[in-house]
């Protein structure tokens, strides 16, 4: 069966502000164009989520990468993971430091190491054996970034407080289906403002942060971690496609069930195996964007989608 390759992208399901909107679409757009030309030209589902993140990871409007958040000890701590349906081969990075394309890094984890997952220290320390350089804080972080979590340590806001607020920067994401079949995911996160240090949200988690199968498919997953953690969410949404669900029922179904079961909100993008695909979320706002036979879609507000067509990919 012939399957035409796709590539969706989101840059987070949150509390998307009026003055990030044009940038946020513009954005994920970018990265999708990105992503689809390398589909395009023939390339891997893995090499166009791992560019088509990148993208998103060196433009500061998300929280990935150059547009990452400070810590409670004012720090930045990345996490990212990568995975490849045709084998299940998955590479993760959790709390590294001062890098600037975390996705890169935890595909090195994957085709480089017998592990799947990196931390801390120990991830750092393998970063420098790479080559692969360490880029100041104040590289990776915005003025908007810093003046955020002053004002956290000002007004002192509870940790409770700020994991339940819809207005926390999120994390971005690609998923993708290749012209040989093959599917992946990528999902990257520049933390939460604030947060303990040495948390590590479902961003890396593997089941949760994202999940790519060839049998079934592959999703990249956004919103309150501790809450995708409980419910496996990426894996779960492919299990109600296992159950017959079409992409676009298991993806609402998945984020109705983790709404109800522990009150968390978040978004999504799942591709099928046979090339059918959805997005969905219930925080206020999540830019995506996704291209099938060269015709962009993409949306920022509930039940938006505008649709361009077919121009010169970059």
């Amino acid at each position: 069966m012939d399957i035409n390759p796709i590539m969706l992208v989101h840059g987070g399901a949150w509390a998307i502000p009026d003055d990030l909107a044009e940038s946020s679409k513009i954005g994920v757009k970018n990265a999708a164009k990105c992503g689809y030309s390398i589909l395009a030209n023939g390339g891997s589902a893995m090499q166009a989520v791992e560019s088509a993140v990148r993208i998103l990871e060196d433009n500061n409007v998300f929280d990935a990468g150059h547009g990452a958040v400070l810590n409670a000890d004012g720090d930045v701590e990345l996490d990212a993971i990568i995975m490849d349906g045709k084998t299940l081969a998955a590479g993760a990075v959790s709390c590294i430091k001062n890098i600037s394309n975390p996705i890169t890094f935890a595909r090195s984890i994957l085709e480089k190491t017998p592990h799947t997952m990196l931390t801390g220290e120990g991830a750092n320390r393998f970063a420098e054996k790479l080559g692969i350089a360490r880029i100041p804080t104040k590289e990776l972080v915005t003025e908007h970034a810093i003046q955020e979590w002053e004002k956290y340590h000002k007004y002192k806001q509870s940790v409770t407080n700020l994991f339940n607020t819809e207005k926390v920067h999120d994390t971005v994401g690609a998923v993708a289906i290749d012209s040989e079949g093959n599917v992946a995911c990528a999902t990257s996160t520049g933390g939460i403002t604030n947060k303990m240090v040495g948390r590590v949200g479902d961003s890396p988690i593997i089941g949760s942060g994202g999940y790519a199968d060839n049998l079934v498919g592959a999703v990249s997953t956004t919103g309150h971690g501790e809450s995708i953690m409980k419910v496996t969410l990426a894996r779960l949404v492919l299990f109600y496609m296992e159950q017959g669900e079409t992409p676009q029922e298991s993806a609402d179904h998945a984020l109705e069930y983790m709404k109800n079961r522990v009150h968390g909100r978040g978004g999504l993008i799942v591709v099928s195996k046979t090339g059918k695909w959805a997005t969905s979320f219930t925080t206020q706002r999540m830019a995506w964007a996704g291209i099938e036979e060269g015709l962009l879609t993409y949306g920022l507000n509930p039940g938006e989608k505008f649709q361009e067509p077919p121009a010169p990919l970059i």
